[in-house]
């Protein structure tokens, strides 16, 4: 039976009336997490809010850098294949938990639909442990990411300074360790709302920035060759695959999902048409101006390019501007990412018999998120190669979690025929992404331990 709030389906509600069973069954497994955190109160506009935020972050900006292993044609391929699958797996989650809503069964989180579907140790031992490890990843990444950001207007303004990266990804965990006490995913609706026009800004301060180098000759000689031998380059294309899984990934759909107000039907469809509109426009004009402007000297972060043995290619505000942007939009994609660690929280140590803002749901609440953000942000600090590590994490946890599961979802809940074309191509997603993301993880472990020699911990990048 899966977690059931007060505001659940109108079906589920008019079973109850001749079902005490169920009414017992609701009472024993509404929590703290679901209750106070996981709120049914938005509106299919709110959630296109949350959805952009969590997926258009600032790993776009890493795309042309994935495009300098692929080349034109794969890069551009493969950023459509993961654009049409992803859109086409959230949309059969979205039809899952839609069901599952219609038989009384409201599944809110990830771990749920992994429980009721596949079985309880599906969920315990392997959905929710992979989803809270991508998405406290992804914390940490917006730290450090963060922090090398305001560290880039730093020497950009003060080329002779003495602070060092690990500063600024103190100070701006401090920035998100206010954020995060934010009480419900509903709360950051506005918040996620200026995130959305916040990644537009940027997005279009990177294109038109690598536009204005690439016909300046300010930039580097355009090279689109692949660099490296076979060994390399046939690694690189598996690294680039995870960099895209990890920038198209999501993970917490379900939990967004859970934000709308019931009845949820069709509403995830429009929230996701608008936030792919948004991915369409943001991933391909920084993809492909980005990679035109610099060719395979792109970096990990195209705003880096912008700055060459510390000249800027731009104007100095220009670079301000943009990174402005990235950081404050960071603050939102890490507090969205830190809702499952913020409802397993609220879970552990919440009380549901008592008032959402008591005392004794306040203080357990501003302890174990200031708790969560200072661990984050200690990492982040510790691990400025933290990069590696996240590649690690798209492999092993994006791709399960957003190109294969949805489909085992959708198959095993709707039971479409052998002989139909959904099912076949939902096994065929399914097997290819599992190979993809096996192999994607292989190669991400080996790229660790490469650049390991070179490991650092609190070093000055």
């Amino acid at each position: 039976m899966g977690t059931l709030l007060p505001t659940s389906t109108a079906e589920h509600e008019k079973s109850e009336k001749h079902n005490p069973s169920i009414q017992i069954q609701q009472q024993k497994d509404v929590d703290a997490g679901a209750l106070f955190v996981l709120k049914s109160k938005g509106s299919w506009v709110h959630c296109g809010y949350h959805l952009t935020t969590s997926i258009v972050a600032p790993a776009l900006l890493s795309l042309p850098y994935a495009f300098t292993m692929l080349g034109w044609t794969a890069g551009i391929f493969c950023l459509v294949i993961a654009a049409m699958v992803t859109f086409y797996s959230y949309n059969l989650l979205s039809l899952v938990l839609e069901r599952q809503a219609q038989l009384g069964n409201r599944q809110l989180r990830f771990r749920d639909m992994a429980r009721d579907i596949l079985g309880p140790k599906w969920g315990r031992y392997f959905v929710g442990p992979i989803q809270f490890g991508v998405c406290y990843g992804a914390v940490v990444a917006c730290a450090l990411l963060g922090g090398q950001c305001m560290k880039a207007i730093y020497v950009l303004s003060n080329p002779n300074g003495t602070m060092k990266l690990y500063e600024f990804v103190t100070i701006f965990g401090c920035f998100m360790l206010i954020l995060a006490q934010i009480p419900s995913f509903h709360s950051l609706r506005h918040i996620n709302l200026v995130s959305l026009v916040l990644c537009l800004l940027y997005s279009a301060c990177a294109a038109g920035g690598s536009i204005y180098i690439g016909n300046s000759s300010k930039g580097p000689e355009k090279n689109y060759s692949l660099k490296g031998d076979t060994e390399n380059r046939l690694f690189g294309v598996f690294n680039a695959l995870s960099i895209i899984a990890t920038t198209y990934g999501n993970g917490i759909i379900p939990e967004i999902q859970a934000t709308l107000a019931p009845p949820v039907k069709g509403k995830m469809f429009k929230a996701l048409s608008v936030c792919y509109t948004v991915v369409c426009v943001t991933f391909f004009s920084v993809a492909i101006s980005g990679y035109w402007a610099f060719g395979n000297e792109s970096e990990g972060l195209i705003l880096s390019n912008f700055v060459d043995n510390g000249k800027p290619l731009l104007p100095k505000w220009f670079i301000y501007m943009t990174n402005g942007f990235t950081i404050v939009q960071l603050s939102a994609v890490g507090v969205v990412y830190l809702q499952p660690t913020n409802e397993v929280l609220e879970q552990a140590f919440g009380d549901p018999k008592s008032p959402e803002f008591s005392s004794r749901n306040v203080i357990p609440r501003v302890i174990s998120r200031s708790l969560a953000i200072t661990v984050a942000t200690i990492i982040a600090a510790m691990l400025p190669f933290f990069g590696d590590i996240n590649s690690l994490i798209g492999a092993f946890g994006f791709m399960p979690l957003d190109f294969v599961l949805p489909v085992i979802f959708f198959n095993l809940t709707f039971k479409p025929s052998k002989r139909s074309p959904i099912f076949w191509l939902n096994v065929t997603i399914a097997v290819v992404f599992s190979t993809l993301g096996a192999i994607a993880t292989i190669a991400a472990v080996r790229q660790i331990v490469i650049d390991g020699k070179n490991y650092q911990l609190f070093a000055n990048v």
